[in-house]
């Protein structure tokens, strides 16, 4: 069936200790094994990013891992990386970074800097997009001045 529920009486702790509340109850722990914990965490070094990002016009999100130090550039060049090599649809018509930009939503307008911290934004999800380029532009006021 289930294990039986026994309540935890704490005993009293030795010299040294510190009184922790665990599941279960209190626990004695020795003052040299004690971790300082601030805002509820740990104090350990962030060492690795999972940042989710959005590809224009793909189905599902990329999952990277990068370096608390990288910036949102090196973000874009492991997103599209990893697009190119799992052969994702649709498929790019360009692959160099300096070609996209990276949003915190499809629906802001403003990109982000590609020299800022990812550490810094606050956020861990992103959009990936192709920036709106001068040729495109050229190439769309030729395809409707054609249909005139």
């Amino acid at each position: 069936m289930g294990m039986a529920m026994v309540p935890c009486v704490p005993s009293s702790p030795s010299k040294g200790s510190v009184n922790l509340l665990r599941l279960g109850g209190l626990n004695a722990v020795p003052q040299t094994q004690r971790v300082t914990v601030t805002d509820g965490f740990p104090n350990q070094r962030l060492t690795k990013l999972l940042v989710k990002v959005n590809m224009e016009k793909s189905v599902g999100a990329l999952h990277v891992v990068l370096p608390s130090e990288s910036t949102v550039n090196d973000l874009i060049k492991a997103a599209i990386g990893i697009y190119v090599r799992e052969k994702r649809r649709p498929l790019l018509k360009e692959t160099e970074p300096k070609f996209f930009q990276l949003h915190y939503s499809p629906f802001t307008l403003e990109s982000l800097n590609p020299d800022e911290k990812l550490i810094s934004l606050g956020s861990r999800n992103f959009f990936l997009y192709l920036k709106p380029c001068c040729c495109s532009e050229e190439e769309n006021m030729a395809s409707s001045s054609k249909s005139l």
